[in-house]
């Protein structure tokens, strides 16, 4: 595997490997790297991304004096000694792992400790399990898109009651059963059959990721998220199809509908074709179950009880939240982002939610972003 070619990448941003972190070789894109006594900041990317979604905010961070890493986590982009096979072993991709991996590159860099870690999307909920388990290394959080509402709850007070009964019907069940039947989007990345069906689909890989970023993005003029009142199949059937699906539907076929046309591809200026195919080239060679496995370590629910070792366990780092107005990731969750702001996260700097940006929006909305970051890492006491 060889580095990103410098052509690709902003003046100033390289493409370069660590090796032996974690039993890997990690790719890194690397902005201020070229004075020392630098503060580091690592971004971590979410899904259907790698570092390179990074690429329009690490010049900013760079020029204000800091060292910005940006790495392709396991199973993503230009990182080795990972393996994705559907049936391999999911202790790799659970959630404190991804942790180490993150220690253990800051660590190889060099540092005790880092400025901020800064995840949007899958890369959040990272960032904010890093922050929560080693705050004395990672000394601020900066989170994108995806609210953290706390570490899963212990049972309480069950000594001598009877084990609650499991809700009946599932969620799965009620939103397959729905007048116009629908499916969870992160249930359906945790199928067999999602990356072939990503990976092989009709349209290529380049156009499914053409339509899936334009489908998120504040460029869909569709996207009008707003809280959701609860769990329920009701509730979030409310949501667009790229997360709660029509039943019948794989994701190629669910955001082909909403492919851009030829004109509204040349406006993006965003995410242009040509960096576009960045993202395509990498998800060509090695597929999407890397990622997808993230999901299902997850969604299956076998490593919840190692988490649980932290319930109750609060955020207690400076932090920050950004995301668009166009971004139902924000609410995804019924009361996430609320636990967040009450309780998750204890000092929190301010929550961002930025006009004309959707889900991608430190792409969409860069240099709004990149203020934000700068102007909240320059007021931390951190060193």
């Amino acid at each position: 595997m060889t580095p990103l070619e410098t052509a690709i990448l902003p003046a100033g941003v390289r493409s370069r490997f660590v090796d032996d972190i974690n039993g890997l070789r990690v790719h890194i894109l690397e902005a201020g790297f070229d004075k020392s006594g630098r503060s580091l900041v690592v971004l971590l990317h979410g899904f259907p991304e790698i570092a390179y979604s990074w690429r329009k905010v690490m010049p900013a961070l760079a020029e204000a004096g800091y060292h910005v890493v940006a790495p392709d986590l396991r199973g993503y982009g230009r990182t080795t000694g990972w393996s994705a096979n559907y049936d391999d072993d999911l202790r790799p991709f659970r959630q404190l792992n991804a942790v180490r991996d993150t220690l253990g590159l800051v660590a190889a860099l060099g540092y005790r400790t880092a400025a901020a870690v800064v995840g949007h999307d899958f890369g959040a909920s990272v960032a904010a399990w890093s922050a929560l388990v080693r705050p004395d290394v990672f000394r601020s959080l900066g989170l994108m898109s995806a609210p953290f509402a706390g570490a899963p709850e212990l049972a309480f007070a069950t000594d001598g009651k009877p084990p609650e009964v499991p809700a009946s019907p599932t969620i799965h069940e009620a939103l397959a059963s729905l007048k116009r039947p629908r499916k969870h989007y992160q249930w359906y990345y945790s199928t067999r059959p999602a990356n072939a069906q990503m990976w092989h689909c009709k349209q290529g890989v380049h156009d499914f990721l053409r339509a899936y970023f334009h489908h998120k993005s504040a460029d869909w003029k569709d996207n009008r998220p707003h809280r959701l009142e609860s769990w329920s199949a009701g509730e979030l059937a409310k949501m667009p199809t790229y997360y709660i699906m029509d039943l019948a539907d794989d994701m190629p076929g669910a955001v082909a509908r909403e492919m851009p046309s030829a004109a509204e591809i040349a406006a993006c200026e965003w995410l242009t074709d040509s960096e576009l195919a960045v993202y395509a080239g990498e998800y060509r060679r090695n597929g999407f179950q890397g990622g997808l496995n993230w999901y299902r370590s997850r969604s299956g629910g076998a490593f919840e009880s190692e988490l649980q070792m932290f319930s109750g366990r609060t955020i207690d780092v400076p932090s920050i939240f950004i995301s668009g107005t166009s971004d139902w990731g924000v609410y995804q969750r019924p009361g996430a982002i609320e636990r967040m702001q009450e309780h998750a996260l204890t000092r929190m700097a301010g929550r961002h939610l930025l006009d004309g940006a959707g889900h991608w929006v430190q792409q969409e909305q860069a240099e709004a972003v990149s203020r934000l970051l700068i102007d909240f890492l320059r007021n931390q006491d951190t060193p």
